[in-house]
């Protein structure tokens, strides 16, 4: 039986060329997507599905896949291979607003439409953290044994004067894994009614 992680490591190949497509497209099908959410990176990945995952919602056995597409300006190479031009899948996700351009662009060159997706002010991350508040985070860094790190990033003198929020998200990126793993983290500690409004609009159109 064919799982949604055949299927994103499948598509990963053929967006990077290694492969003509024919075993995602048989995947497709063998697994009833209809849709394809579509984020930037893992980070962002691991929060869409830890939400999924607390609201009770079993994505794949509703027909949607969760893809990261390692970066924002491979959107349209994802946009053409799952959109209307390769499956036909209907096509959703996140983008932070610096890189709207470049999903709008990807997008209607391969004629799917842009009003699934929702916008990040900076990124998910700043959105996560704006929303719990830096102490709560503070608190989950903390608790997650990062305290002596981030102390020590925060007397590093490009950090001095900063607001909070934003040493915050430059801390989650500074060594490979953390954004991964705080993206479920910070997930995990929002109330119901804290949801960010793109991550809450996303989980609501699927």
């Amino acid at each position: 039986m064919a799982d949604t992680r055949a299927f994103q490591d499948e598509v990963g190949r053929w967006a990077a060329g290694d492969t003509g497509g024919d075993t995602a497209r048989e995947l497709a099908v063998e697994l009833g997507l209809r849709t394809a959410v579509l984020l930037e990176g893992p980070s962002d990945f691991a929060a869409v599905e830890t939400l999924a995952a607390a609201r009770g919602r079993d994505l794949a056995a509703e027909g949607v896949c969760v893809v990261s597409m390692g970066g924002a300006m491979s959107v349209a190479r994802y946009a053409e291979l799952l959109g209307p031009p390769g499956l036909d899948l209907r096509l959703t996700g996140l983008c932070d607003e610096r890189e709207q351009g470049y999903y709008e662009r990807g997008l209607r060159r391969a004629g799917a439409p842009d009003r699934d997706f929702f916008v990040c002010v900076a990124d998910l991350e700043d959105e996560l953290i704006r929303t719990l508040g830096p102490a709560a985070v503070e608190e989950i860094i903390r608790v997650e044994g990062d305290l002596r790190p981030w102390q020590t990033f925060l007397s590093q003198p490009a950090q001095h004067g900063r607001p909070r929020h934003q040493q915050l998200r430059r801390f989650l990126g500074t060594k490979k894994g953390r954004k991964i793993r705080y993206g479920t983290l910070l997930v995990e500690a929002l109330a119901p009614d804290q949801v960010p409004a793109p991550l809450e609009d996303l989980l609501g159109s699927l």
